[in-house]
């Protein structure tokens, strides 16, 4: 066997069986509340990653758990297991503790708002500044270059929720042929490239998504995976931490 000289004595290189035998130890306490899941963000030109990250870009994709900054003319690849529309309703930014004051479901009763044409925020009737954006999340595993996965999220609001109904509308529209006929293939069936583009209105510029479909997910595997969070997501055992997002979405594009 292998032997390692440490402190003037052999010791036997480690085992990966070793590592095995023990899954899981020493985790049995961590839940879901003690993990981050991480928000795939589109950096903008406030943001203050440009200033700590060496090779960011604006327009580039942000992982905010990991802390990886992808291309956003190469653009990512993900494959997208669950998708829930939101309404959440934050303080003014820089107020409160940066979580939400409430959330509200596609099926809730939301507060009444008016829009405010300068900037475009949905602030509550007779609030004290607080608004509300219609948040559509997009929940996806990332598949990398060496063929490892990991999950993520993608909130799409504003200017965004277009492109989050045309992703929704080419995922609806795929149908594959089965022994029984045409049927809805499931939300994660399928790879998608994930790029950004420079978008602008009168109001200012920014860069947007733009996804596409790919094609199969091409390992057995990596679709358990996906099915495996599609179920956690649809049974609520996911937990989706918004102050990450807000924290995320300091210095982002307004539009």
């Amino acid at each position: 066997m292998a032997k390692d000289v440490t402190k003037g004595g052999n010791t036997e290189v480690m085992d990966p069986m070793m590592f095995e035998a023990d899954a899981g130890v020493g985790n049995e306490n961590m839940g879901q509340d003690d993990l981050a899941l991480p928000f795939l963000k589109i950096i903008s030109g406030l943001d203050s990653i440009l200033d700590t990250h060496e090779t960011a870009k604006k327009g580039d994709i942000y992982n905010t758990v990991s802390g990886r900054v992808y291309a956003g003319k190469k653009g990512i690849r993900v494959v997208p297991v669950a998708y829930q529309r939101k309404f959440i309703q934050w303080q003014p930014r820089g107020q409160g503790s940066g979580a939400p004051m409430n959330i509200y479901g596609a099926n809730d009763k939301v507060p009444d708002v008016k829009r405010d044409p300068a900037d475009n925020k949905d602030y509550v009737v007779g609030g004290d500044g607080d608004y509300i954006e219609e948040t559509h999340q997009h929940f996806v595993v990332i598949i990398n270059e060496d063929g490892s996965a990991e999950t993520a999220l993608i909130a799409m609001k504003s200017t965004q929720l277009k492109k989050s109904r045309k992703w929704n509308s080419m995922i609806a529209a795929t149908v594959m042929q089965g022994k029984n006929g045409p049927f809805q293939a499931p939300r994660f069936s399928h790879v998608y490239s994930l790029k950004t583009l420079s978008e602008e209105n009168s109001k200012g510029s920014w860069h947007g998504w733009e996804m596409s479909r790919e094609g199969l997910v091409p390992d057995a595997n990596i679709y358990n995976s996906c099915k495996t969070f599609a179920k956690s997501v649809t049974e609520g055992d996911v937990v989706v931490k918004h102050q990450d997002e807000a924290e995320a979405d300091k210095g982002s594009s307004p539009f």
